[in-house]
């Protein structure tokens, strides 16, 4: 081999031009790969084979998979703002409007998407995706719900808990299983058919008597 093509294959090798570049290659690659295969799936080699750099570089900038993985799991924060604006308004149409937001950010935009997604597949080997996911739906989910004027603190707590469980288990049966007659019915059918279901659990209809206890 001449000194020239050793040259040029060690340039191919070497470290791409721009760090932060570099960097947010990685980040992209292994995102795609823990949302597609699980943590216990994704490799340090296939992430960087997919990024166009060597395995040693990714460790380079992430010392383990589980440094990158979290990393990876970076939610964006403006994202999380469709669970506040569901529950904002009246009871009208609250049940869909959630499942709506719901939808749009577990399968949404790649950026906000990926990283849920490599949560819930991650959560069932991987103890820091467990306690991600903990944290993003007891944080995020449930206290927009308490923070609504839909029901007192405590009670709304207990129904936002229900539908969270209600969702995620759909977004398991839908992204992660893979139950053909979800992943072949359009969104927005599906948030037609569960919206009266999260509706009767969020703001269930109350009759005279029970309004008049409870002020309403």
């Amino acid at each position: 081999m001449t000194a020239h093509t050793s040259s040029a294959s060690a340039s191919r090798r070497g470290r791409r031009p721009g760090t932060n570049t570099t960097r947010q290659a990685i980040l992209a690659a292994a995102r795609a790969r823990f949302a597609a295969d699980g943590f216990t799936g994704t490799t340090i080699r296939r992430v960087a084979a997919e990024a166009g750099v060597d395995a040693s570089l990714v460790m380079q900038f992430f010392r383990s998979k589980n440094e990158l993985f979290a990393a990876v799991m970076s939610v964006p924060a403006d994202a999380l703002t469709h669970f506040s604006d569901a529950f904002a308004g009246s009871d009208d149409g609250l049940g869909e409007r959630v499942v709506r937001a719901f939808f749009e950010v577990w399968e949404g935009d790649a950026r906000t998407s990926e990283p849920l997604m490599a949560m819930l597949r991650g959560a069932i080997v991987n103890e820091q995706a467990n306690e991600q996911l903990r944290e993003f739906i007891q944080e995020r989910f449930l206290v927009a719900a308490v923070t609504s004027d839909n029901a007192g603190a405590d009670d709304a707590l207990l129904r936002a808990g229900i539908v969270s469980s209600m969702l995620v288990g759909l977004v398991v049966g839908r992204g992660v299983v893979g139950v053909p007659t979800l992943t072949g019915v359009e969104r927005e059918k599906l948030i037609k058919l569960v919206g009266p279901a999260v509706q009767s659990v969020l703001a269930p209809t109350l009759s005279p008597d029970e309004g008049e206890r409870l002020g309403r």
